[in-house]
């Protein structure tokens, strides 16, 4: 889930846990901003303790810090204040029984200053108060390799985005169908900490439910 402002899409928990019950969809995580880019509600900076309430009253067991505006990635000063941020509210996170983490997108690679954002955020947080949301997609189009990663910080990827990426567009791809090696991948689970994974696709040339119906049928083929 994701654009929690307070609300659940205008629905208070309670609500909005009966409509997914109804439906027999369990909700894993959800993701939040910083909320320092526009100061938004429902997120680390504006309301995080409403929102880790809500989130334990849905039975939640994740909540994970999603995106950040290119205003927020500028400086390594401003990576090392997000570390600070995260450990704080991985610990509001943690009395609630709630796991907190980070999600990954290509931008936190590139080096600034001769660091590499996402080293610092992995080294400058505790590892049991802020878990990783690794998305393959994104950190294979950044040109690095997830298993380095996850054999670098163990025990730190309990969550994936699984999507797969088009040969020489480099542009989203049906899972199985494109170039990234899904079996090698998996193969580190243990090492990575993996406890979910969700297959994802944010945009398609296909209609989506043609494209949901590759990713399904690729998968039902693995035992991942």
């Amino acid at each position: 889930m994701f654009d929690y402002n307070g609300t659940f899409w205008a629905k208070s928990p309670k609500e909005f846990s009966k409509i997914c019950n109804d439906l027999g969809l369990t909700i894993v995580s959800s993701h939040y901003k910083t909320g320092r880019h526009d100061n938004a509600k429902g997120t680390l900076l504006n309301g995080w303790d409403k929102a880790v309430d809500d989130a334990a009253e849905m039975n939640i067991k994740y909540m994970v810090c999603a995106w950040l505006y290119k205003e927020e990635r500028v400086s390594i000063d401003l990576y090392k204040a997000l570390a600070e941020m995260l450990n704080k509210a991985g610990e509001r996170c943690s009395k609630a029984k709630i796991q907190f983490g980070y999600h990954s997108h290509n931008f936190e690679f590139p080096p600034i200053d001769g660091i590499v954002p996402y080293d610092l955020i992995l080294q400058n947080t505790d590892k049991e108060l802020v878990k990783m949301e690794a998305d393959l997609f994104w950190i294979t189009k950044a040109g690095v390799d997830p298993v380095a990663y996850f054999t670098k910080y163990p025990g730190r990827f309990p969550l994936w985005h699984v999507k797969d990426m088009e040969r020489g567009s480099e542009q989203f791809a049906e899972v199985g169908h494109g170039v990234i090696d899904f079996d090698r991948i998996f193969a580190a689970r243990e090492v990575a900490g993996l406890e979910h994974w969700f297959v994802e696709q944010d945009q398609t040339s296909r209609e989506p439910y043609v494209s949901l119906t590759m990713s399904r049928d690729f998968i039902q083929k693995k035992k991942w």
